[in-house]
């Protein structure tokens, strides 16, 4: 894929992403639980679209960051605990829970591909175990803080509702670690799935 190509395709991927972000934004469940919830995803957009000139990624990063930032602005505007495919597959699969937001911690690990770009184009770490080791522990670091990020929302905040929505543990007392280790698996799956492509793309 040529320079021009590739702009291209990063300008389509980010005209869906304020495509879904607008959707998002009108009559979500909540203004509260909706801000809390794509704060950070747009926190990362400004970031990723302010170096875009300077410190342009790869196109697999770009969309590893655009897909997961619409799976964020879905369950914002739904809330993680009420998105009607998952409230679907809940009630025709006898589930006890929604399960989007297992499936968004789960796909969260893609993020390991990004976390790897970072590492090799900016560290002196070479390929190898130790890379590897270091993604992981980055992916499963992120993970924790936002599940603490999560935890002190229910203590400092004063709209319970809002809060307890923003934590979304259905009832599961185990709710952070089986977020956590979702995450943590999937970064194990990106890496293994993801590496080579991500290495042609990177050209190394």
């Amino acid at each position: 894929m040529d320079k021009d190509k590739r702009s291209n395709f990063h300008l389509l991927l980010l005209f869906f992403v304020i495509a879904v972000f607008i959707w998002s934004a009108i009559k979500p469940a909540g203004y509260k639980i909706w801000t809390m919830e794509v704060l950070p995803a747009f926190g990362l957009l400004i970031i990723v679209i302010t170096t875009y000139k300077k410190f342009r990624l790869t196109s697999l990063s770009y969309f590893i960051i655009a897909l997961l930032s619409i799976l964020t602005f879905i369950g914002g505007h739904f809330t993680y605990s009420e998105v009607p495919l998952f409230n679907w597959i809940k009630e025709n699969f006898d589930l006890k829970r929604n399960n989007y937001d297992r499936f968004g911690h789960f796909l969260k690990g893609l993020f390991a591909i990004v976390i790897r770009e970072m590492y090799i184009r900016k560290s002196p770490i070479k390929k190898g175990f130790w890379l590897i080791f270091v993604i992981l522990s980055t992916s499963l670091c992120i993970s924790t803080l936002y599940e603490i990020i999560e935890w002190l929302s229910t203590k400092i905040g004063r709209d319970g509702k809002a809060t307890k929505e923003f934590l979304g543990m259905q009832g599961d007392i185990w709710d952070s670690q089986w977020d956590m280790s979702l995450t943590f698996v999937g970064s194990i799956l990106a890496l293994i799935f993801l590496s080579k492509v991500h290495s042609r793309l990177l050209k190394i």
